[in-house]
């Protein structure tokens, strides 16, 4: 009761906090920008750069070009080295380990300025949920947000791992009694290993909140269920909060509401290596409030233009509803005008909230359709709604047929249904028929029968799980694309197709 009681005036405080930035969005990131050329100045980029003339944006923007991992990659290399002052003030104190760079690893610099921040968004996120609801039953329970070993390496005297193995050494000591699971379960690095120990961890516990990325949470439930028989929410009856991030979750909504037997409220989190970027603040609301006051300065390039020679920049107070923006950070870990390669739609102004639509490198343009993730998710979660029959999907991605054997080329789905629809090539037609009305060019490319409507293959049952095993990407972070411009995903795929 009095843990109830605290959380509620913690909870209190904290918003009435938030509403000062909240209020004042461009005034908040005003301050972040001259805070971080500040403590920029004496490193070695802000020499390199300038920065001692730096007085604004526009001078920031003519200073320092906009650059990717790869592109950044002299730097990070120094500091990896053990060198210190290179893009921020003395040296970092992780390096977050994330995979999609043509080198295959990326080392994401995490300082003693940026990881409060992270902890900071997260803790914020979840009391926000308790001011907005007034409900604290979600504390009083077992907690588990299922991540990657919290086991760090040492590379040249920094600690190195996974960014949710290392977000697990700051859990906050008022949730550590209830946290799950144990930190020897945790340890274990095997994926599915370590899913049976969780199970067995915690059939029999009170769950009241639980989190990680869909897709791995959806396996955690399978377990549970195929070990009892019963459906999550029985077993868990208290279980009211399910905290998630990485991927769209409107695609897993309808097998979470099988799996588990109810809808618990959820909140969505924008966590990434290089910051924590927005969280859901309502119930009602899908939107994602971007944090503006967390160590971020934030720059927006019309993702149309992303591949131009003339790109279109805009800055917070110059965006727009509705349109795709290729979101470019500078923060307090030194990723100066760091492309993140996501792309973001705002969908308020007041306050400025966003949704993640997807990669820009993750897009189908075989045939100059550019369809990106947002699209596909959209046009599937149509035709699934539109089905009489409950139709749940477990997983899918999107390629380009450009070679077939006869015919027309299309785009090819590969889905792992859990729950079929009755005709198949019905739904096919209907994704179709979204996918012309949401892409224009799309469009135009099936009416000038360039394309032929998308086909669908069906995955058999744990398919993209065996896929992802297959790779060495079982598990933790890791997520399956949903679009790509090649064939890599869908070949490997082919072996695991539904006869």
């Amino acid at each position: 009761m009095i843990k109830a009681f605290a959380a509620k005036i913690y909870a209190a405080l904290m918003h009435k906090k938030n509403q000062k930035w909240i209020n004042n969005p461009l005034d908040a990131q005003t301050k972040v920008f001259k805070e971080l050329i500040q403590k920029g100045l004496k490193t070695k980029f802000g020499k390199d750069h300038g920065f001692q003339k730096v007085t604004d944006t526009e001078s920031f923007r003519a200073s320092v070009p906009v650059r990717d991992y790869e592109e950044l990659r002299p730097y990070i290399d120094q500091v990896l080295e053990g060198e210190a002052d290179v893009l921020w003030p003395g040296r970092p104190l992780y390096y977050a380990k994330s995979s999609g760079t043509t080198s295959g690893v990326k080392y994401i610099p995490i300082t003693g300025d940026s990881m409060p921040q992270h902890i900071r968004a997260a803790r914020e996120a979840l009391l926000n949920y308790i001011h907005q609801t007034g409900s604290t039953k979600a504390i009083n329970g077992r907690h588990i947000f299922l991540q990657g070993s919290p086991v760090l390496e040492d590379k040249n005297g920094v600690a190195l791992g996974r960014l949710s193995g290392i977000v697990a050494h700051y859990v906050p000591a008022y949730l550590q009694k209830n946290r799950m699971p144990s930190w020897e379960t945790n340890c274990i690095e095997d994926w599915e290993t370590k899913v049976d120990a969780i199970v067995d961890e915690t059939l029999k516990e009170n769950m009241t909140i639980i989190g990680g990325i869909p897709s791995w949470v959806q396996m955690y439930f399978e377990r549970l269920i195929q070990k009892t028989g019963k459906a999550v929410g029985e077993l868990f009856p208290n279980f009211s909060l399910f905290v998630y991030g990485g991927v769209n979750f409107e695609p897993y909504r309808g097998i979470f509401k099988k799996l588990i037997g109810r809808t618990p409220d959820s909140i969505e989190f924008y966590p990434a290596s290089e910051g924590f970027f927005a969280y859901q603040d309502s119930q009602s609301d899908k939107g994602l409030l971007l944090l503006l006051n967390h160590g971020v300065f934030y720059e927006f390039i019309v993702a149309s233009s992303f591949f131009e020679k003339e790109q279109e920049f805009h800055s917070l107070e110059e965006v727009q509803v509705g349109v795709n923006y290729v979101m470019i950070i500078s923060t307090t870990a030194g990723l100066w005008r760091y492309n993140i390669g996501d792309t973001i739609q705002f969908t308020s102004l007041d306050p400025f909230k966003v949704i993640v639509s997807g990669r820009i490198k993750h897009f189908i343009s075989a045939f100059g359709e550019h369809v990106i993730v947002s699209e596909v998710e959209q046009a599937l979660q149509k035709a699934v709604e539109g089905e009489e029959n409950d139709v749940t999907i477990r997983e899918f991605t999107v390629a380009p047929q450009i070679k077939p054997k006869s015919g027309l080329p299309y785009h090819e789905w590969f889905i792992e249904f859990d729950q079929e629809p009755s005709n198949i090539e019905a739904f096919a037609l209907h994704i179709d028929k979204q996918m012309q009305h949401k892409n224009i060019y799309y469009d135009d490319l099936i009416k000038g029968n360039i394309l032929r409507p998308l086909v669908i293959q069906k995955v058999k049952r744990d398919g993209f799980q065996s896929y992802m095993k297959s790779i060495g990407k079982l598990g933790g972070q890791n997520k399956v694309s949903r679009v790509s411009d090649n064939r890599k995903i869908a070949d490997a795929l082919v072996s695991f197709i539904k006869e």
